[in-house]
């Protein structure tokens, strides 16, 4: 373990940087979703400036090939090979060309597209609700379409971006879709972020024996994103001013990319699965969402109910 690693320590104003500091990756493939903007772009330039391949998984390759290009004027000869890879999550179309499309083996993958809170009830082709489709469904497919390619990585790791957003929900089994219950863009939300914590647990118990480790983030408050670029910024201030909840100090992108390159690349963690982090550490378990602005839902990493959504995934996705 690099001597940088191990007498540093991580926390919340942690950068990207910071984390992969010393660490070397060359010789690594990884792919990061939604890597055409905010923390994605700055996951794959950490894990490429140590040498690591990256493929920026991405709905509109254009604006990936832009991001490239930037990249590449940035970092420095040595750093790994950066390319673009067309991926929709709502169009498990593209998911299937994708996976179908990767050759070779996978060391890194990061899930890291998402959006949140659309004030419409949305659904994808084939009929589910958008924000559990995009953030849980995709990422799910395309995961366990790639598990040959992590099993052949000895060692691959799987970064499932969650957020603090899952105590606005666990997940509700019987109506996931929004079809008896009406709508609310946040509890959408955050039955879409528990999944992600979920998938995490249950791919830790999965995929153990094929030396894969899988863990969720909460990447933090980070206003540079694209996240929010579906949500009623206005309802988010009259429900932040009426106390329905409240928001983790605020991050900078490269501080919100920190947690994820920590559990994609850090010898620190070499081994852990199956766990929630924020803020370069395990988080704390809360026991109601109140006003709470860290920690993790023990509904979040219940193993019967990572089984639960495991089985009705693979249902789903077919």
């Amino acid at each position: 373990m690099p001597a940088s690693q191990t007498s540093r320590t991580f926390g919340a104003s942690t950068t990207a940087a910071e984390v992969i500091d010393g660490v070397d990756l060359h010789g690594r493939r990884a792919v990061v979703t939604g890597a055409s903007s905010g923390i994605g772009v700055e996951t794959a330039r950490a894990l490429a400036a140590a040498g690591a391949d990256v493929t920026l998984a991405v709905r509109n390759t254009e604006t990936g090939a832009r991001v490239v290009a930037k990249l590449e004027a940035e970092l420095s000869p040595s750093a790994g090979k950066l390319t673009v890879g067309r991926l929709d999550l709502a169009d498990r179309s593209t998911v299937g060309q994708f996976v179908a499309g990767w050759q070779g083996p996978l060391h890194i993958l990061v899930n890291n597209a998402g959006l949140m809170a659309p004030p419409e009830l949305t659904r994808t082709p084939d009929g589910h609700e958008l924000q559990f489709a995009v953030n849980h469904l995709g990422h799910f497919a395309l995961a366990t379409g790639l598990r040959r390619a992590l099993a052949s990585a000895d060692g691959a790791r799987v970064v499932s971006v969650s957020s603090i957003g899952h105590l606005f929900s666990p997940v509700v089994f019987d109506d996931i879709d929004y079809r008896f219950r009406p709508y609310d863009p946040w509890t959408s939300y955050g039955q879409s972020k528990t999944a992600n914590a979920l998938f995490a647990v249950g791919a830790a118990e999965r995929w153990a024996d094929d030396g894969i480790t899988a863990n969720a983030v909460m990447p933090g408050n980070v206003g540079e994103t694209n996240l929010s670029r579906t949500t009623d910024m206005e309802q988010v201030g009259a429900m932040l001013a009426a106390g329905a909840f409240a928001l983790p100090p605020g991050k900078t992108v490269a501080q919100g990319a920190a947690t994820s390159v920590l559990l994609a690349a850090s010898p620190t963690v070499q081994g852990v699965t199956g766990r929630y982090f924020e803020d370069c550490a395990e988080a704390q378990p809360v026991a109601e969402r109140g006003t709470a602005v860290a920690g993790v839902a023990p509904y979040a990493l219940n193993a019967d109910n990572a089984a639960r959504l495991w089985a009705l995934s693979e249902q789903l996705v077919g």
